[in-house]
């Protein structure tokens, strides 16, 4: 089953032209983010977004389709790897997909030196969406975890990227290691692998939103709810996949 957002420009993106834009995120965890961000719109949530490790600009471009005209949109990258090349080749996608100069603001930065202020006074405030998709060491997601704690909004969410890959089973650690010191964040919903390749996101907000965006998710994508939960072991966590089903027992 392909699912989508919900919103034209992003699923027109999904359809046509996603999978031209090199990169590794899944189509499916981003028409579940875009359809997070109408989610948020439609309730009144209003505010900038960004993203840590833009790459080529896969899931930039869909996140930037997904926003209000007007709404900041800033693209985190150091854009030295894998060659010097990769900002260009950022720039051109976001061109080819329709982004307009002024509708983004890109921070050539290693984002492990960013201060709060530094995001802050680019997006005119606290942010309602952040994706954090850097550097996977324990160093630099640890301090990208706390720099989108500390921009995001109230009632914004935080997206981890590349959770539970078998390249990098240790993030899950660095992770834990946050919650545990963070006790007013919990994982709201886990979305689920493409592949080997497109790893699984876990979506992060404050305990009290965490009744708005489950119920808002199972109404969104009934057919992707899995039938159990993750168990973070004081709560459980909605689980989103491509094909939601229980292992047979013979």
């Amino acid at each position: 089953m392909t699912f989508h957002s919900g919103l034209p420009a992003v699923d027109r993106y999904l359809d046509h032209g996603f999978h031209d834009v090199r990169g590794m995120s899944s189509r499916f965890a981003a028409a579940i983010c875009a359809r997070l961000l109408a989610i948020q719109s439609e309730a009144g949530i209003s505010g900038g977004a960004a993203e840590i490790g833009t790459f080529e600009g896969r899931f930039f471009i869909a996140l930037a389709k997904a926003m209000r005209k007007g709404e900041p949109l800033l693209g985190i990258d150091s854009f030295d790897w894998p060659d010097d090349g990769i900002m260009g080749r950022f720039l051109a996608n976001a061109a080819l997909h329709g982004l307009s100069n002024d509708g983004f603001e890109t921070l050539k930065i290693d984002s492990r030196t960013l201060k709060p202020d530094d995001i802050l006074a680019r997006t005119n405030g606290p942010l309602r969406f952040i994706h954090v998709d850097g550097e996977h060491t324990d160093d630099h997601l640890s301090r990208d975890i706390k720099l989108a704690h500390d921009v995001t909004a109230e009632r914004g969410l935080i997206v981890l990227d590349d959770m539970l890959h078998p390249g990098y089973p240790t993030l899950i650690l660095t992770v834990q290691t946050f919650l545990d010191a963070n006790s007013d964040m919990r994982v709201v919903a886990i979305i689920d692998r493409e592949d080997i390749v497109a790893a699984p996101k876990f979506v992060l907000c404050r305990t009290e939103m965490v009744p708005f965006y489950d119920a808002a998710l199972r109404e969104a994508f009934p057919q992707a709810t899995w039938p159990m939960t993750a168990d973070f072991r004081t709560y459980q966590a909605l689980v989103l996949t491509p094909n939601p089903i229980l292992a047979k027992i013979d």
